[in-house]
């Protein structure tokens, strides 16, 4: 037998992940499952035509590194009508293998050894995986659980000179919180004297409620000269599996991040680029999202207007976090593993995004589900 050959892990601290063990866990005992942010309804026909229709016409092979250009500039311009910036279409918009790509692209381009990076805390769990494997430090800024709204002086606190970069997440997964114009001009002001670089993780942008305003980066003039802002096609329009997405950024940042991209995954799937090219000619695709996922929340709440769970409706994403507080005062991972086992409902428990698995007594479930699968999940947590 030969001698294994050693090695020192860069990431020695990180496990198996909630999701996958509450995944498994969830198919083990044949649970409902709303804890991964995944829809179970089948995308738009007409988009899956379009890219059957994009494959049959030869589009099979390489696409551009940065991207096929009819996408691109259907970006630009989804994002001018949206937001009133206009990012150049050959030099600051990069097509990416979702969100998740993007992100860890910005973070591998920018971020050294010893550079730190504030990260807020609930945060989803693939950032400080990546700041870590770069050698950087993340520096965790975590909310209370009482609307996990930030403390802004809380936050100026944590920026030193080694600060590189500060990752936000609006509309925020897993709170549901969206940052407000007050946070981002707030947060613009903070990091103007600095040469921080902001990481806009915004991959649910399409899904706010209320009549309330998504306040992309992109949006504020000093911020959008220092912002990677990353979006996600795949939860745009419940395509979770194609992972695509994109990520548009001022052209020397851009620059920076394409040459890390073009050696991580070179280019992205050529007929879902084409498929979507066209798709995003009509504004109505992705601007009846916010009004759809809407009615899924209420109807969600609404089944839960008469339990012990205590909740704040959610104003962006389509995650809801319930608070079980009334019901035990078990741990959440405890409960949420008992109330797959014993009540056949999978959902998240948020200490898995906290500093430290501080427990909040929260649990995260996801409503982008079919009407028939809220209905069953409603009908067993009602009985709490």
């Amino acid at each position: 037998m030969s001698a294994m050959v050693p090695y020192i892990s860069k990431l020695p601290n990180v496990q198996t992940t909630i999701f996958t063990t509450v995944g498994n866990l969830a198919r083990t005992h044949g649970a409902i499952d709303l804890s991964q942010g995944f829809p179970n309804f089948e995308a738009d026909p007409q988009l899956i035509s379009l890219v059957s229709k994009a494959m049959r016409e030869g589009h099979n092979q390489y696409a551009p590194m940065h991207g096929y250009y009819g996408l691109r500039a259907a970006i630009s311009k989804k994002i001018y009508n949206q937001h009133n910036h206009l990012y150049d279409v050959e030099k600051e918009i990069t097509v990416t293998v979702g969100a998740t790509q993007a992100i860890f692209t910005a973070i591998t381009a920018f971020i050294r050894p010893g550079d730190e990076v504030i990260v807020i805390k609930p945060a989803y769990d693939c950032y400080e995986p990546a700041i870590e494997v770069n050698g950087g430090i993340p520096v965790p800024l975590q909310l209370n659980k009482n609307g996990y709204i930030i403390d802004w002086d809380v936050f100026k606190q944590k920026i030193t000179p080694r600060t590189k970069m500060v990752i936000i997440n609006t509309p925020h997964n897993p709170s549901g919180r969206i940052f407000t114009k007050k946070d981002m001009l707030t947060l613009q002001e903070i990091l103007k004297p600095t040469n921080i670089i902001l990481l806009s993780d915004e991959v649910y942008e399409h899904i706010v409620f209320d009549g309330q305003q998504h306040e992309s980066a992109c949006r504020f003039h000093d911020l959008v000269q220092r912002s990677i802002v990353c979006a996600s096609f795949g939860k745009t329009f419940h395509v979770t599996g194609w992972k695509i997405g994109y990520c548009a950024a001022p052209a020397k940042l851009m620059q920076e991040f394409r040459k890390t991209h073009q050696f991580a995954v070179f280019c992205v799937d050529h007929p879902k680029q084409r498929a979507l090219s066209t798709y995003l000619n009509s504004e109505e695709n992705y601007l009846k999202l916010n009004s759809f996922y809407e009615q899924k929340r209420n109807y969600f709440l609404k089944g839960l207007s008469g339990t012990n769970f205590k909740f704040t409706p959610t104003e962006g994403t389509y995650f809801q976090l319930l608070d079980y507080s009334n019901i035990s005062d078990e741990g959440d991972e405890g409960f949420a593993k008992r109330l797959i086992t014993e009540h056949g409902v999978a959902c998240i428990p948020i200490s898995s995004f906290n500093m430290k698995h501080r427990d909040d007594k929260m649990l995260r479930f996801c409503f982008a589900k079919k009407k028939e699968t809220l209905s069953k999940a409603l009908e067993i947590l009602s009985r709490f």
